[in-house]
């Protein structure tokens, strides 16, 4: 599902990475750690197509994308639902606005995605918020938000840039255990994350390996938790 080849990366004059390749499977689940700075969000932006890399080769359910135009950028992301760790909402529109928005600014699919969007805000807890506008909701509650937007056209790929880094300890888990029910969908997860805590708590519930950035490269830090 995702594909890295020797892929280097320079950033603001230095090189954030260098020669990094990984291959991950299609319904695998990967965390990913490293301290502050190595490049966890740099790697998310390159699997998600934000970003290209300065050198080497990304290759993404199957696809080689040097070469895509824009419009095969664009199909190609509304197949990969990314989740970032600071949500960004629209605050003019409703909860349930935000959530249907990568649908209706594509247009693709938006009649199914409204037909899903209640089983989809009950499953992240938050039906009974649907008309609220995100000012009024709490840190926990954007998350779920951010995540049910990310997965509203049902992406074959979901990519989490620290989801946990601005809530707590209760909320951390309830979002590790719906990314957990993704990845049992079939889905292929890539959580980027700090807490060393948060992946232990996992080893219970799902067959995951630890991706660790460090001195610009990857390395694979355990095999399954």
């Amino acid at each position: 599902m995702i594909e890295l080849e020797n892929v280097a990366m320079e950033y603001s004059g230095r090189w954030l990475f260098s020669g990094v390749s990984l291959s991950l499977a299609p319904g695998s689940f990967h965390f990913l750690t490293g301290p502050s700075g190595a490049g966890k969000t740099t790697l998310i932006r390159l699997c998600s197509l934000e970003i290209r890399p300065s050198g080497g080769r990304v290759r993404l359910l199957d696809q080689p994308t040097a070469a895509l135009d824009r419009n095969a950028v664009a199909d190609m992301r509304r197949r990969i639902g990314v989740v970032h760790q600071d949500s960004r909402f629209i605050d003019h529109l409703t909860l349930a606005e935000n959530v249907l928005l990568p649908a209706t600014v594509s247009d693709a699919n938006l009649s199914e995605a409204r037909r899903h969007l209640d089983e989809l805000m009950g499953w992240v807890g938050l039906s009974q918020l649907a008309e609220s506008r995100p000012p009024e909701l709490s840190g926990g509650e954007r998350q779920r938000a951010a995540l049910a937007r990310a997965v509203i056209l049902s992406p074959d790929i979901v990519l989490a840039d620290e989801p946990t880094g601005n809530v707590d300890w209760e909320m951390s888990l309830r979002i590790l255990r719906l990314l957990i029910e993704l990845n049992k969908l079939g889905k292929t997860v890539l959580f980027a994350t700090h807490d060393m805590t948060l992946i232990r708590q996992a080893k219970s519930q799902v067959q995951a390996r630890v991706l660790r950035i460090r001195d610009g490269g990857i390395a694979l830090a355990g095999a399954e938790l």
